[in-house]
């Protein structure tokens, strides 16, 4: 049931989204907008409180415990870029704005680009593993939270090879512009 939830908080992410977007942009009601925009937060409420009923009611943590709080993590760390790259196209297709802004490909620039990046996966593996711990205790007994646990080292041997395939790399190696 829970990994149902986390597909259907996903779709609703992306619903509420585009209600927002659609509102600020197509039908021009900006107010209406803002507000289904400040509401995107509210589906990552809901699954986690849900995660939380379903282990306080004795619940075992699964796989999809797990996931929960790694979608959790991931959308406070990226949420508001995923926001603002789809404003940025809304925006330019429905109301002249300037194109949206691409991500540097080359030099330093990339490099940073990279570093940053991280820095947000790094920030979702904080919050992730903090549910994580929070489900570990709020539950208490080992018997039950081993699947937490194996999340933990699941998130941070993601963050590793990021760490190392991106921006570690790009710091050792910055992409070059073609020479013509």
């Amino acid at each position: 049931m829970l990994v149902g939830l986390i597909i259907a908080c996903e779709v609703a992410f992306w619903v509420v989204l585009a209600a927002g977007l659609i509102a600020r942009y197509p039908l021009r009601r900006p107010r209406l907008g803002a507000a289904l925009l400040l509401a995107v937060p509210l589906v990552d409420v809901v699954l986690l409180v849900a995660t939380m009923i379903d282990l306080r009611s004795g619940g075992t943590a699964t796989l999809a415990h797990g996931l929960a709080a790694a979608y959790l993590g991931f959308s406070v760390a990226f949420g508001h870029s995923v926001v603002r790259w789809a404003d940025q196209r809304f925006a330019h297709r429905f109301a002249g704005g300037p194109p949206p802004v691409k991500p540097p490909r080359y030099g330093w620039a990339r490099t940073r680009h990279e570093w940053r990046e991280w820095g947000k996966a790094l920030l979702g593996w904080a919050v992730a593993c903090a549910l994580l711990v929070g489900g570990i205790v709020l539950v208490g007994e080992p018997d039950r939270t081993r699947e937490l646990e194996a999340w933990i080292g699941r998130l941070s041997l993601v963050v590793v090879v990021w760490l190392v395939f991106w921006p570690l790399y790009y710091t050792v190696f910055p992409k070059r512009e073609p020479r013509h």
